[in-house]
């Protein structure tokens, strides 16, 4: 850890929104804990806003932020030390007092420092930040981290493109997913390209169809105003699902390095065939039009479900089943791999072989990530009866300090040693807002659908003959009380 902490270079991070609810629950604390395990020793915060604070009143509402959310109690020994590290430069200042303060923080780090832009702010802000981080002259050799959405369809997001790429070149640009910052996605990669047994499977001749799977149980009545304008299609699918499916589907990468992963993930996306809207069911939560600011005939979805297609050598005529919705029965992140089922001749016709669906192989990209493979075995006893029975591995934590972060330190550590493999590009988000255009342009209708379910019925039918994996048949073990 030590090694890796060492050369690192020294890291500021200009914190916009820095008084907002993401910069509470995530980034301060997030830094924090970067700072404490020694990942980012050498660490300055320079935060901005336009709300009215010093540098006293900051540092007390990123304490009260530590005290409230930073989960892990070691990390407060840290605090007094990272409490200096705190600055403030007050948005009514203007460009040129950010810079007096970000230059006064850097005076004595050199040349070598790696300046990191965060830009917690809505949508509509960012480019004014853009705009004043240019005037500030605070652009040259920084990186910009910008969170979702980039865009709205294939129209904003190129002009929200062009724009950014007047001030910022595409490789100073980190397109911010904290869905994919979490080790799962990385063991994907890992758990298909270095195992032969999976490698030489995973492909159209043995796989039937895969799913993802993302529902949540959580509803909106903080975030209705936002959710009105977007809806689960661009709020999840654009952004997350679809990165999801290319890591799940992507061609062997000539090797690790980031731009050979986001080459691969690209070709992917172009690959995807345009959305047929027959092919979705859109769903709203009885309920969801009686919050705050939503409208009374409100016709947003908050539960979307897909079927996909990526048209090349590998995976042509395989679907691709999408779901993602709020106020569903249970949360999960799953990732289905049901494969192509033998002939069943041989066998009697009351064996029970096939009664329980084709086999799977299950990621749980959860916190906990765990993998479950599904097959049919004989169950003992005289005749042939058939049960289907499941091997389940569970990613025990390692000792490196980085196996501990959480998605949001992730990204901000990867941002910060210029590792771009966990954030999406420009080329791949208006290719993905192409391929949504026929959906955006005639959207099926809304159906309710009862809050702790699985969304609308019309779910059933689009995924036909297949069924959906959530709800599992069988519980995930806990290997710490089965034994394994």
């Amino acid at each position: 850890m030590e090694d890796m902490a060492s050369t690192m270079k020294p890291v500021t991070v200009v914190l916009f929104g820095a008084t907002g609810d993401l910069a509470k629950r995530k980034l301060l604390p997030g830094m924090l804990h970067l700072f404490e395990t020694g990942l980012l020793r050498d660490l300055q915060v320079v935060g901005t806003s336009l709300d009215d604070y010093t540098t006293e009143s900051f540092v007390e509402f990123a304490h009260e932020a530590m005290k409230e959310f930073a989960g892990n109690d070691g990390d407060m020994e840290a605090w007094p030390e990272f409490a200096k590290r705190l600055h403030w430069a007050p948005g009514k200042d203007g460009p040129q007092g950010l810079r007096e303060v970000v230059e006064k923080v850097e005076a004595d780090a050199g040349d070598e420092v790696v300046r990191l832009h965060y830009l917690s702010v809505p949508p509509k802000a960012a480019l004014v930040v853009v705009k004043e981080l240019e005037e500030a002259g605070l652009v040259k050799g920084s990186r910009i981290i910008m969170e979702k959405p980039f865009g709205t369809d294939l129209e904003s997001a190129k002009k929200l493109n062009d724009q950014l790429h007047k001030v910022f070149d595409e490789t100073q640009i980190y397109r911010i997913d904290h869905f994919l910052g979490k080790e799962a996605a990385q063991n994907i990669l890992a758990f298909r390209f270095a195992n032969g047994l999976f490698e030489q499977i995973w492909h159209r001749n043995s796989i039937e169809h895969v799913q993802i799977d993302v529902p949540e149980e959580l509803g909106l009545e903080q975030r209705a105003q936002f959710y009105e304008s977007t809806g689960a299609y661009k709020d999840m699918v654009v952004t997350h699902l679809f990165q999801v499916l290319a890591f799940t589907a992507m061609e062997p990468p000539t090797s690790l390095s980031p731009e050979a992963i986001n080459e691969e993930k690209n070709k992917v996306f172009r690959s995807i065939l345009p959305i047929d809207p027959a092919n979705v069911v859109r769903g709203q939560y009885q309920g969801y039009r009686q919050i705050d600011g939503v409208a009374p005939e409100s016709e947003t979805e908050t539960f979307i479900a897909l079927k996909c297609f990526i048209d090349n050598w590998r995976w042509a005529g395989v679907p691709f089943f999408l779901r993602t919705g709020k106020r569903m029965a249970e949360g999960a992140r799953i990732i289905s791999i049901a494969f192509k089922e033998p002939p069943r001749s041989m066998f009697p016709h009351n064996s029970g072989v096939g009664d329980h669906g084709p086999d799977h192989l299950t990621f749980d990209l959860a916190d906990r990530a765990r993998m479950s493979l599904s097959f049919y075995g004989k169950r003992p006893g005289p005749g042939m009866k058939l049960d289907k029975l499941s091997m389940q591995f569970a990613m025990q934590d390692t000792g490196w300090a980085g196996s501990v972060l959480e998605a949001y330190e992730r990204l901000i550590y990867d941002a910060a040693r210029g590792d771009r493999t966990l954030f999406t590009e420009a080329e791949g988000i208006e290719r993905l807002w192409e391929v949504s255009q026929p959906l955006l342009d005639a959207p099926p209708i809304v159906r309710p659908y009862r809050q702790g379910s699985w969304g609308p019925n019309q779910i059933h039918q689009l995924i036909a003959p297949f069924a959906w994996r959530l709800p599992f048949e069988r519980e995930w073990r806990n290997p710490d009380t089965t034994g394994g």
